[in-house]
């Protein structure tokens, strides 16, 4: 029987399942000369290459959507807990003359 390789690829897509050391964490998302997209030191697929100037754009284009939805998700919590205080029970008399 075969031996199972840790790392290679699939499709086209790499995986790596090798135990990463520090160092092989830190220099996997700092590769000067390379492309925006550098290969996972732990898992299946790509991630960003933080010396890219590419990178910084999606982290700060992200971060912004993902702060605007947190600020809409507040304005609409807030409105939908004015409007719970509005329902509240409501007494109706009818005058049968």
């Amino acid at each position: 029987m075969a031996e199972k390789s840790s790392s290679g690829e699939i499709l086209g897509i790499p995986y790596n399942f090798e135990r990463p050391s520090l160092g092989r964490l830190l220099s996997s998302y700092w590769q000067p000369g390379k492309g925006m997209l550098v290969e996972k030191p732990f898992g299946i697929g790509y991630t960003l290459n933080l010396a890219n100037w590419r990178s910084w754009v999606v982290l700060v284009v992200a971060g912004g959507l993902y702060y605007q939805q947190q600020q809409s998700a507040g304005v609409a919590g807030n409105e939908v807990e004015d409007e719970a205080a509005d329902d509240g029970p409501v007494e109706v008399i009818v005058d049968g003359d």
